[in-house]
């Protein structure tokens, strides 16, 4: 696994990697050190990252202590996943997406292409086994994981150039990551995977030409405005996008039964309040940034039938691992059940409720 290869070179850190991978006891009380794949700042994930650490801190009667270390402040933002499996750090929040390297099922517990939207992420999760898969997954590789914060679905980005046709997307420098990003890939685009805190930059440069990020609210804060007006704002790769809460397997069954119930709590209690949280900002973020001059665009047909093509192409290569195909036919299954009723009912609403009263 490619965390027998972060063990050697961690090795070389001797001393400071044990000292860091010691668990932290004073009067019984315990700190856990949470790296984390964002950058400190970044609006709405930092945010959930952060109010994850300080609620499993007063859950616990500050029992437990959360030392978060936002990307690059201990570890690179793709590299957290290692240093928690190798006992580096204890935590690690992050999207579990960036590490279909280590296996392409991580992909479901933060959204695939015309995958589950939030509240149908959410049934599968808690209800139609979502989670049981996720612990099978993450314990693979010495990992307790819970999701632990949604976006909502996301916005298709930002663009130097229309897009008119799925011809444009050949040789289209695009940041995405997952198998969206694979999808594109399939589509002639040169696919980056950049960590959020160095999209700007790269976006500003021309090293890409476009990129996705979440919504209107955490990309305004992004500042992606200041450097191209075209934003399409339905995407097809990240319906309804979790974060993840994973702990070091061994810390967490060092943890007693009601410290580890704090956990999983916290992060279900994040989840909800990060979906809110992006929900109830977007609205108001959409309308000044279309203030700002803009340009508010929606994909043709064409490009929505070529990422469907490309998306089923991606997953289908997938199927033959085992594991990856047991996650996908539950999450498919639950989101067929759950939409049978969600579009009779509240998506009907809310258009019958849009037409009346407006």
């Amino acid at each position: 696994m490619n965390r027998r290869k972060f063990l050697a070179s961690a090795a070389v850190g001797g001393a400071a990697a044990t000292t860091l991978a010691a668990p932290a006891y004073a009067q019984g009380n315990r700190t856990l050190t949470l790296v984390t794949t964002w950058g400190r700042g970044l609006a709405g994930v930092h945010d959930n990252a952060q109010r994850a650490a300080d609620l499993i801190g007063e859950l616990s009667d500050g029992q437990l202590t959360v030392d978060l270390k936002a990307a690059g402040e201990l570890v690179g933002a793709f590299e957290v996943f290692d240093a928690v499996t190798a006992g580096q750090a204890d935590m690690y929040h992050g999207a579990d997406y960036y590490f279909v390297g280590q296996h392409p099922a991580f992909a479901f517990y933060t959204s695939v292409p015309f995958g589950l939207t939030a509240q149908e992420q959410l049934n599968w999760y808690y209800i139609d086994g979502g989670m049981e898969l996720h612990h099978e997954l993450g314990e693979i590789f010495g990992l307790k994981s819970f999701i632990a914060g949604n976006t909502g679905a996301q916005a298709g980005g930002w663009f130097a150039k229309e897009i008119t046709g799925p011809e444009d997307f050949q040789g289209l420098k695009f940041r995405m990551p997952g198998l969206g990003g694979q999808a594109l890939g399939r589509m002639g685009a040169s696919v980056q995977n950049l960590p959020g805190a160095e999209v700007y930059q790269a976006l500003a440069s021309g090293a890409i030409d476009g990129t996705e990020w979440i919504g209107p609210w955490a990309d305004e804060k992004a500042g992606f405005q200041e450097i191209t007006k075209n934003y399409y704002t339905a995407g097809f790769h990240e319906p309804g996008a979790s974060l993840s809460l994973a702990t070091n397997l061994d810390v967490w069954n060092e943890l007693p039964p009601h410290h580890q119930a704090i956990i999983k709590t916290a992060a279900l209690e994040c989840h909800q309040w990060n979906l809110a949280q992006f929900l109830a900002n977007n609205g108001a973020a959409l309308q000044r940034l279309r203030s700002g001059g803009v340009k508010i665009l929606e994909f043709p047909d064409s490009v929505w039938d070529a990422f469907g093509a490309a998306s089923q192409e991606v997953l289908n290569e997938n199927m033959g691992d085992e594991l990856f195909k047991r996650t996908y036919d539950s999450a498919i299954a639950s989101m067929r059940s759950s939409s049978s009723w969600l579009k009779r009912s509240s998506t009907a609403y809310v258009a019958q409720r849009d037409r009346v009263i407006g």
